[in-house]
């Protein structure tokens, strides 16, 4: 009977971790904190998000802060949201369900001459909601997670510079190796995947902003972001064994921490007697300083075999974005927008922390960080620059009464080519505790709003459908033996195939219905 290792030192796979440099994260990780979702002010999102350059909006302080000079008066304002995932599924903490709070801010206007003005303004919005359930599930055809770990053990990635992973030790612990240390390949007959994504990143945003003679508008934004990012997720594999009917893989994992970035913007009105307006911005890369932290347990028969966790720090950069945006208004009754942004999240940038220092004069801590150039050329190798197109219009049948139109094209992120790579020298595949990723398409917005204005107040309401497809893989698509790992193994292409699985078309639909109350002063 096959004996089960159970790693005493599994223990020992956070005390081996916890004695490596500051970890890294992995280039799926890094585009799902990178990209932002449509939200603000239901206004905002009504038109789509294209009022970079028509302006006088709060939501526009994150895409393009001049559109904060062009506010005459004050204004506070509030909006919630409740958020729903077509043919969703309630999973851990995951639901299909929740309400959200999306959005706060002020703006203060001072007339800083004739013709001009001053305006400081502050704004809290959420730019990314993590929160969507996804499952998948297919035939294996023989492939399995635990073949991986067989396979880069024969093709010496163990003995390299690499160490194991924490799923790899989880697997060489209890699945690879008998009583007498002799290797196993354990095939694989079908999977299911459920995974539950939480949290979100928040946007504190802090501006100064004024226009010259209503002609130029300039704005500056400096932005703190908050993350709080939560995923659970519990892979189960079907064995074709003789000893093993199955393994459950069930991963906690968590990312917290800060970030800033820096934005800046211009609006011009080329013609003195045109409304016609032209938008400038850019925004500098995010910079984050995160914690990542996972407790991650493997079943074999029904039974917990073993677990591993840890806890480290790391440093990630976003990349630059650049935008340029139209909009022109037809007397006071209608607007139309439009915003192109590009970024190219090919430079992303994932990091160490080296370490630090203590300025006792200036009473400040330095901490040095240097850039994981192995996941950065992955990076490179995965991910692409990205278009956004955002269309909106609006058109008041009464003074009173708003109507709002809006669309939004994504292009997609990953290139087809595009495979979590788990043999890399880094940091990001050391401390890997799951080995899932998908490959999501383009995104597209349809987005729809109404305003009612009485008085000072303003109450507005859009929605919002977004949806998207992917290719979804449990492990890396295609991971086969070295030709020199087959001549000293003198293994033949039938007796120890390519570990294939094919990938599963998922979908993340979802439904927004917003609400904001503002207030001018």
């Amino acid at each position: 009977m096959k004996k089960i290792y159970l790693f005493a030192a599994v223990a020992m796979t956070a005390m081996q971790l916890q004695a490596q440099p500051a970890a890294t994260q992995d280039t799926y990780v890094g585009a799902a904190l990178a990209t932002e979702d449509l939200n603000g002010t239901a206004r905002y999102v009504g038109m789509g998000g294209a009022m970079d350059a028509l302006g006088a909006d709060i939501s526009t302080i994150g895409s393009n802060p001049a559109g904060i000079g062009l506010f005459r008066r004050g204004q506070v304002s509030a909006s919630l949201s409740v958020n729903m995932q077509e043919d969703g599924m309630s999973f851990k903490d995951g639901s299909k369900t929740h309400v959200s709070f999306d959005q706060l801010g002020v703006v203060f206007s001072t007339r800083s001459g004739k013709t001009s003005n001053l305006n400081f303004a502050f704004n809290y919005h959420k730019n990314r909601n993590f929160n969507h359930v996804l499952s998948a599930a297919n035939a294996l055809y023989g492939s399995a997670q635990n073949r991986q770990t067989v396979l880069k053990d024969m093709n010496g990635v163990f003995s390299s510079n690499l160490t194991l992973s924490q799923l790899d030790d989880l697997y060489y612990g209890n699945m690879i190796l008998d009583a007498e240390d002799v290797m196993h390949d354990y095939a694989g007959e079908a999977y299911d995947f459920t995974r539950a994504n939480t949290g979100y990143i928040g946007e504190f945003d802090f501006n100064i902003s004024g226009n010259i003679k209503n002609r130029l508008y300039l704005g500056l934004t400096v932005g703190v972001h908050k993350v709080n990012y939560n995923n659970y997720s519990e892979y189960h594999e079907l064995l074709s064994s003789m000893e093993y009917d199955d393994v459950l893989v069930a991963d906690d994992h968590k990312i917290t921490g800060y970030g800033y970035n820096v934005k800046a913007g211009l609006i011009v009105r080329p013609i003195a007697e045109s409304p016609f307006r032209v938008g400038l911005s850019v925004a500098t890369p995010t910079f984050y300083r995160l914690t990542t932290e996972n407790y991650t347990t493997m079943s074999v028969d029904g039974a917990r075999a073993n677990y591993s966790a840890a806890k480290e720090d790391f440093r990630f950069n976003t990349p630059w974005k650049f935008g340029v945006s139209l909009g022109h208004t037809i007397g006071d009754y209608a607007a139309v927008g439009a915003v192109y942004e590009y970024a190219d999240y090919g430079s992303c940038d994932m990091r160490f922390i080296d370490g630090g220092q203590y300025d006792y004069w200036g009473d400040v801590y330095y901490e040095n960080s240097s850039s994981d150039r192995v996941m950065k050329r992955h990076t490179e190798n995965t991910l692409k620059g990205v278009s956004t197109l955002k269309l909106g219009g609006e058109f008041k049948p009464d003074k009173n009464i708003s109507l709002r139109l809006g669309y939004n094209y994504v292009s997609p992120m990953y290139k087809e080519t595009g495979v979590r790579d788990q043999t890399l020298d880094s940091p990001g595949v050391y401390y890997a505790s799951t080995t899932h990723y998908v490959n999501w398409k383009d995104t597209h917005r349809i987005t729809a709003g109404v305003g009612f204005s009485f008085d000072k107040f303003r109450l507005d309401l859009a929605y919002q459908y977004s949806t998207r497809k992917g290719d979804f893989y449990p492990f890396m698509a295609d991971y086969d033996l070295t030709s020199a790992a087959r001549a000293d193994y003198d293994v033949s292409y039938t007796e120890m195939p390519a570990n294939h699985c094919n990938p599963v078309s998922v979908k993340d639909n979802r439904h927004q219905i917003q609400c904001s109350l503002v207030y001018a002063f």
